[in-house]
């Protein structure tokens, strides 16, 4: 803003006239040759001026009297990010009274820190409109990649529910389905994160699986982990450590990250679900047991620094006669944090919403757990993306 100024030249008397002819002005540069040196608070000197005896000893004193004498000075070609950067180490002075703006070291003008907080915002307002847009879009990209799971989900299996609520506008939860001659592979996954980092895991973790299957087949749970795993680590760069090297020289990657999984195929003619987890569960329900089996996966990630390249991840035989109900989910459920206790929603609460719905249908047993972990959650927020499966054997 262009500003009138006072030189060192000019007295209070003359800087009480500016004052007194420009009544917006809460503050008045003051330069020597042209060159900015320091600040003139209006309120700080008509206090001043008003005490006795203070005009008539300074009136006719030079103006640098009541002058800050260390203002903020910018150039006119520092950018609006610099400049804020610059504006709050100086302090909160320098956004009451302003700051003097020259440019190749002449004073042209003042900035005001309400201003410089106002394109600030408008700034940011549009960056951030930017990015929503590109998560936005991201999401419809997610999403048409799991529909044609969704899709064969439903078209093989008639008594299932699956349920994928992200966190956030994008999340790090993926599901995966696709039916064969002699059965159907399903998995479930928690990828490092959420939101935008979660996402793009699920396109790294979501590829290697689709590559794996068609390399390896469907019918090997544990041996399709192992190839997710080595295809996280090598593509990341997570060597590892050997034993006798120590943490700090584990990693010449910054990433440490990978998947919670579960992976398993279901057999048609004998029945049977083959089952591998990697930090996750399987719930089973069968018909005639009154509290369930939970089924643990082995207590190791897939990817990450500390997985050996080499681990296996054993398969586990479950009999999935007629009837029989099977649960899986992600530790968005388990984790959620609520209740009167602020305690986490546990596998004991989802165990018992399933088995109070028991002669219910997939759907009706998947909508009573969503019931019961939103009543859990209550005002708390939401911790994690949500994913879960639920189906009755044919």
């Amino acid at each position: 803003m262009p500003t009138p100024s006072v030189t060192t030249d000019q007295t209070n008397q003359d800087v009480l006239e500016v004052f007194a002819s420009h009544r917006d002005l809460a503050c008045l540069p003051v330069t020597e040759q042209g060159r900015p040196i320091g600040l003139i608070n209006r309120s700080i000197f008509l206090s001043q001026m008003s005490k006795p005896y203070h005009r008539e000893l300074y009136n006719r004193k030079s103006c640098i009297a009541f002058m800050d004498k260390e203002p903020l000075i910018v150039d006119a070609a520092m950018s609006i990010d610099a400049l804020t950067f610059r504006t709050v180490e100086y302090g909160e002075k320098a956004l009451a009274d302003g700051f003097i703006i020259a440019r190749d070291g002449q004073f042209i003008g003042l900035g005001q820190g309400l201003q410089l907080m106002r394109v600030v915002a408008d700034m940011q307002a549009e960056r951030n409109r930017q990015i929503m847009h590109s998560i936005d879009y991201a999401s419809t990209i997610q999403r048409a990649m799991l529909r044609t799971s969704r899709e064969t989900l439903t078209a093989t299996l008639p008594d299932a529910a699956l349920v994928w609520e992200p966190r956030d506008v994008v999340g790090g939860d993926f599901y995966h389905f696709a039916a064969f001659e002699d059965g159907w592979f399903a998995a479930l996954a928690d990828c490092t994160g959420h939101g935008v980092p979660g996402a793009f895991m699920t396109l790294i973790a979501t590829s290697l699986l689709t590559q794996g299957i068609e390399q390896l087949g469907p019918r090997d749970p544990g041996a399709l982990l192992m190839t997710v795993n080595r295809g996280i680590k090598q593509m990341l760069g997570q060597n590892g450590r050997e034993p006798h090297q120590s943490p700090s020289t584990s990693n010449t990657s910054e990433s440490d990250d990978g998947m919670d999984a579960a992976f398993f195929w279901y057999d048609n003619t004998t029945r049977q679900l083959t089952f591998a987890g990697a930090k996750s569960s399987l719930f089973v329900l069968q018909p005639g047991d009154a509290q369930g089996e939970m089924i643990n996966g082995a207590r190791m990630g897939v990817g990450y620094v500390d997985t050996d390249m080499a681990f296996t991840w054993q398969n586990n035989v479950v009999p999935a006669t007629t009837g029989t109900l099977v649960f899986v989910t992600t530790d968005g459920l388990i984790d959620q944090i609520g209740g009167p206790k602020e305690i986490a929603f546990g596998k004991r609460r989802m165990r018992e919403a399933i088995c109070a719905n028991r002669s219910a249908s997939a759907a009706q047993i998947s909508q009573s757990v969503q019931d019961a972990h939103r009543i859990w959650q209550g005002a708390q927020r939401r911790r994690d993306d949500l994913t879960f499966f639920c189906f009755r054997a044919p």
